[in-house]
């Protein structure tokens, strides 16, 4: 547990130093989203029987908490291997390493859950279209700790900063338009639907937007969220150990 606190508390240390470069551009993305698709066209379109903006704003929460967990741990694992050759001090350092990817992860998972927490106050102001629940909470944290374990696996995997940014655009990119953020899953192809169902961020849109599904679809989603989490943080732990 102490060498768990120490990740995190180094992880607090450097979000204090960067605490207004994080919280604006933490916010960028979400400003533009809502105010070019919410506010663009929510007055004028309705999505499954709710005003576009009612439908929108889970999807960017799912989307932004996606991109930055994603992002801060993978490019977090990736500089200190890379650049800063930072990574070498925790291998040799008697903290055990599945620790160190546990700490890693849950740091990144708490700049998602920064993201989501600036994105409910900002639409809180002009909107009550969004319904906070516990069961909404639970997914968006699931989403954050998905996507930290995956940026940790992939920050691991990938041997220059070009092949992380080239992950993103192939995989993280596509997930952010394809799995329901903008329009419904089943708008798609149904072969395409099928392929797009499968991935983590249409669970997490999907269960965002839970009013009216039984309790068996709710525990679907948070159960799909959960196999991925724990097999990319064993995916993650396991190569933490043999990476260098």
């Amino acid at each position: 547990m102490a060498g768990l606190y120490g990740i995190l508390w180094q992880e607090a240390v450097v979000f204090k130093r960067k605490f207004w470069a994080t919280t604006l551009g933490n916010m960028v993305s979400p400003i533009l989203y809502l105010v070019a698709f919410g506010w663009g066209l929510g007055g004028s379109v309705q999505m499954n029987g709710m005003s576009y903006m009612a439908y929108i704003i889970p999807g960017i929460i799912g989307m932004n908490t996606m991109m930055i967990s994603f992002s801060n741990t993978g490019s977090s694992i990736n500089i200190s291997r890379l650049f800063y050759k930072t990574f070498e001090s925790y291998m040799i350092s008697p903290i055990n390493m599945t620790v160190y990817a546990l700490g890693k992860i849950i740091a990144g998972a708490l700049y998602g859950v920064y993201s989501a927490l600036l994105i409910v106050i900002l639409v809180s102001v002009f909107t009550t279209d969004l319904v906070i629940t516990p069961y909404f909470v639970l997914i968006a944290l699931l989403n954050c700790l998905v996507f930290s374990a995956m940026g940790f696996f992939v920050g691991l995997l990938v041997n220059s900063h070009s092949d992380m940014s080239k992950f993103t655009s192939f995989v993280i990119t596509p997930m952010s338009f394809l799995c329901g953020t903008f329009f419904p899953v089943d708008k798609m192809p149904e072969v395409l639907g099928w392929i797009i169902y499968v991935l983590p961020l249409t669970h997490t849109n999907i269960a965002l937007r839970s009013s009216g599904e039984s309790a068996g679809q709710m525990a679907l989603h948070v159960g799909v969220l959960a196999v991925y989490f724990i097999v990319l943080f064993i995916l993650g732990a396991h190569h933490c150990k043999n990476v260098e």
